[in-house]
């Protein structure tokens, strides 16, 4: 590159050619590398505090080389400024304002200077083939990419794609799996990011899309969109489940997926490095799309609870080790498949469930509505279960029961409200005692046992319930799958709250209302801008003098 700043005029245009088509760029950006690199070397010849300009033709490669100055009355500045005198000498009818342009000598490159103007180049060159390769990549996100593996650094793979490199970092590839360098490697884009240095290409091979993927380039009924995959699930490396519908009843789409002898199923184990899938039939009905995925264990029963998000899987006792799965991988990918989290359960250990629940709100109603256990019973035989369904149910839904009337069903309302009241003044009295600010108490939604939930957790003015994120006051975390041994009789999970009032089923919109509500406070003090109206008034009171004066002191 150092003899291309001295070089002839068509020696100049072949460089910039040859130099376009290997970065794959535009001419244009080398020619204009060229320039700049040009002119910074006529500023270390002819001073860097002058405005030199370089011009190099794209057609006969003449390059034109020229200072700009500008004409004033008093010259400032010697190197960019002229008067009117000196102007008039280097452009006829030269004025004050002017810029003139002043034709310089071309410049012959020492070494040092070739050796800048080629680094300069090689910069420019290189962050125009930087920005075509983010150009290239960057709506290519979700789409497999074949390269070829160029190193190995810490345990992260750096691939050749072509025009640009890509990485699988060690938490996106499958594992187990052994790479070498000049292997022929598959994998899918997850993101390109811009930076300083370069597009990061981020690649994935244990991405669940990776497998979607694979399974539209085998089965070409996905590919057309006649077979659908509903929901995919990974243990990279070990095990897999997709969920499958047709859009064409006389297609079977597990069926499509397998292949004539497993041949279209298998081409993706293989790629997936020996990883077992599960292809399993979608159902809009989740109670049965839970049963699937958690083949090829045998379910007795399942009880959802949609306002939990929660699923309850009852097993005969023969099939619990085969439901959960070594370290529990099956109910694992059947909970991310659904989207829903599972509890895995025997009959003995749902049976025993319900009667620990049965009891415990038997004695709830027991204590404070003051009745016997037969009456207890019975309202929780009938669906009771929380104090505020006897306290605002329609009468007659008590009436109804059999062995109560309307007096007693009004006097068993009646306790349940002073209950609630008794509930709610505890509550208020804990709250005072945490110190919580009254304030909190006109947020929306916010009952005292709430307030005491947000004073226990440190939150005790506005100011702290305004500083939370909607995600920080009522987000779940996703309740966590005990591992369990084999000749463990049970698999259960805890909840896990994410948010402070993570256990009181709150909606997002509810969550932005009550922190946009603790922030109002901190608008207040801002004054309103004055209106148009109030503008133009204010200089009538200004004139009326004393009446002015009145105004203000009163």
């Amino acid at each position: 590159m150092a003899t291309a700043i001295s070089a002839n005029k068509a020696e100049l245009l072949a460089i910039a050619d040859a130099v376009a088509k290997e970065k794959i760029i535009d001419k244009a950006i080398v020619i204009e590398a060229m320039e700049d690199a040009i002119q910074r070397a006529a500023k270390q010849r002819y001073g860097q505090e002058n405005d030199i300009r370089a011009k190099l033709d794209a057609e006969t490669g003449d390059l034109r080389l020229w200072r700009v100055v500008e004409v004033v009355e008093e010259v400032e500045d010697h190197f960019t400024q002229v008067d009117l005198k000196q102007g008039q000498k280097l452009q006829d009818g030269a004025s004050v304002g002017d810029f003139i342009v002043d034709p310089l000598p071309p410049i012959e490159f020492g070494r040092i200077a070739a050796q800048a103007s080629k680094q300069v180049i090689f910069q420019k060159v290189r962050e125009a083939e930087r920005e075509r390769q983010f150009e290239e990549f960057k709506d290519r996100a979700g789409e497999i990419i074949t390269g070829v593996v160029k190193r190995v650094e810490f345990g992260h793979v750096v691939v050749d794609l072509g025009r640009a490199e890509g990485v699988i970092r060690r938490d996106a590839q499958i594992p187990r799996e052994i790479v070498r360098v000049g292997d022929r490697i598959r994998s899918l884009i997850l993101k390109v990011v811009r930076e300083n240095r370069g597009p990061q290409i981020f690649l994935t091979r244990a991405h669940p899309d990776f497998m979607r993927k694979l399974f539209a380039q085998e089965v070409p009924e996905i590919y057309d969109g006649i077979i659908e995959i509903k929901a995919a699930a990974r243990d990279p490396g070990s095990r897999a489940k997709i969920g499958v519908i047709s859009h064409d009843g006389s297609i079977d789409p597990v069926g499509a997926c397998v292949g004539m002898k497993g041949s279209r199923v298998q081409a993706v184990v293989q790629e997936m490095h020996g990883e077992k899938i599960d292809i399993i039939p979608w159902s809009d009905d989740l109670a049965t799309f839970v049963v699937n995925a958690l083949q090829p264990a045998q379910v007795a029963r399942v009880v959802i609870d949609e306002e939990e998000e929660r699923i309850e899987v009852v097993v005969p006792e023969d099939q619990l080790s085969l439901a959960i799965g070594r370290r529990g991988q099956n109910v694992r990918l059947a909970s991310q498949l659904t989207g829903s989290a599972i509890d895995i359960m025997t009959e003995d250990e749902s049976n025993e469930k319900r009667q620990q629940e049965f009891i415990d709100r038997s004695e709830m109603f027991m204590n404070e509505l003051d009745v016997d256990e037969t009456l207890s019973q019975l309202l929780v035989a009938e669906g009771f279960s929380e104090m505020e369904e006897v306290a605002y149910v329609d009468p007659s839904e008590i009436a109804a029961i059999e062995g109560l009337d309307d007096e007693i069903a009004g006097e068993l309302q009646t306790r349940a409200v002073e209950a609630l009241e008794k509930r709610e003044e505890a509550s208020r009295a804990k709250r005072k005692e945490l110190g919580v600010e009254d304030a909190l108490g006109e947020m929306p939604y916010l009952t005292e046992a709430m307030l005491v939930t947000l004073g226990e957790a440190g939150i005790k003015t506005l100011d702290d319930l305004a500083d939370l994120a909607t995600d920080e006051l009522i987000e779940k975390k996703p309740r966590q799958q005990r591992r369990r041994d084999q000749d463990a009789i049970a698999s259960k999970r805890t909840e896990d709250k994410g948010g402070v009032l993570g256990a009181y089923s709150f909606t997002e919109e509810q969550g932005n209302e009550i922190i946009m509500a603790a922030r109002a406070h901190w608008f207040e003090d801002e004054e309103p801008a004055p209106s148009t109206k109030e503008e133009e008034a204010a200089p009538a009171d200004a004139e009326s003098g004393e009446d002015a004066v009145a105004d203000d002191d009163q």
